[in-house]
């Protein structure tokens, strides 16, 4: 059995995002033998970022399969495979091209447990790497999360630390749901936030937020590289006089209101940051339920900073124009503590 927990601080060798999600794969795949993983140039090659490198090698080509260049091919033959007892890990070379599969992963993975009237569950995760700031302009840098928030059936994970990355993405592979896991590709291998992992088997729950770092003015809501941003603009805030709470959400679906309202009680004051656009973005979401359940607990408007609504251009510059920045938190969170 394994542990269900929130990290501890643990002594030994730092582990980046991209290694914690690699060992994921490689445990899940020991401890499950009728998991698949399948995806573009995810077997020889190892993946277009090196994540499931070496997995075909140990567990072979009827486990580890490359796939055609076809999401929708990758993702409809992972819900056949999941009617037929298998737990199926399919990869989107990059999760701007999930579109491609949007048909089979909305009318057909999220809805096969309703339309059976929960006799057939589809344990598939679709994991991918997401995001932007890295240059990637328009077609390699997108947070189209809130599509598939959207859709009854679905869970949303987006993990910022190694140790989320990990515990979240073994606790899709047991779920027995389907689950869209984003991976934030410029987070794969930034050594400055790799951590220790635990040497024992262990999960992160669906559905409980994390507290970055404490305070009791204003509470920032966030999630992946957004959340670095938060502690940044944090920290700048402490200089100021201001003290920052900063929550990292982890799940989207399930969402963690009891930890956003607790905060909220504590703060009177909140900003929601995400790097998607902001009409009709999940920062909406969250910004729509403290405004309904906790509206009496805020002394200010809550106030959203996210990408513009445009897409994300590939000229540096313009790229961090279009982009949540600690600038823009900071900036936002002074206005909101003198509202």
């Amino acid at each position: 059995m394994s542990a269900t927990v929130d990290v501890p601080a643990q002594v030994g060798v730092k582990k980046n995002y991209l290694t914690a999600l690699k060992e994921a794969l490689f445990e899940e795949m020991s401890l499950n033998p009728h998991m698949i993983c399948q995806g573009e140039d995810i077997g020889i090659l190892g993946g277009a970022f090196g994540v499931t490198e070496g997995l075909q090698a140990q567990y072979g080509a009827q486990r580890v399969i490359d796939m055609p260049i076809s999401e929708a091919c990758i993702v409809g033959s992972a819900v056949g495979m999941a009617l037929n007892g298998k737990t199926v890990m399919a990869e989107m070379q990059f999760i701007d091209f999930i579109s491609c599969g949007f048909d089979q992963i909305v009318n057909m993975m999220a809805t096969y447990h309703y339309r059976t009237a929960g006799e057939v569950n589809i344990p598939v995760v679709v994991r991918g790497p997401a995001g932007a700031y890295g240059g990637g302009a328009l077609y390699h840098s997108q947070m189209n999360e809130s599509w598939f928030c959207n859709s009854p059936g679905l869970k949303v994970i987006c993990a910022s630390t190694p140790s989320d990355a990990k515990g979240l993405l073994k606790t899709a592979l047991r779920d027995g749901n389907p689950v869209i896991s984003y991976e934030i590709k410029e987070l794969y291998r930034r050594n400055d936030i790799a951590e220790v992992l635990p040497d024992e088997d262990y999960t992160v729950p669906f559905g409980k937020a994390a507290i970055r770092k404490a305070g009791k003015d204003i509470t920032l809501v966030s999630y992946g590289q957004n959340v670095y941003h938060c502690i940044q603009a944090a920290d700048e805030l402490e200089k100021l006089g201001v003290s920052a709470e900063v929550i990292d959400i982890r799940t989207l679906v399930p969402l963690d209101e009891e930890t956003i309202f607790n905060s909220v009680a504590k703060t009177n004051r909140v900003i929601v940051v995400n790097e998607a656009p902001m009409t009709c973005g999940f920062a909406g979401e969250i910004v729509s339920r403290i405004s309904t359940k906790a509206f009496d607990l805020l002394d200010a408007p809550p106030v959203r900073i996210t990408r513009l609504d445009t897409p994300v251009p590939w000229v540096k510059p313009l790229e961090l124009f279009v982009l949540p920045s600690v600038e823009k938190i900071v900036q936002a969170a002074l206005k909101t503590v003198k509202y």
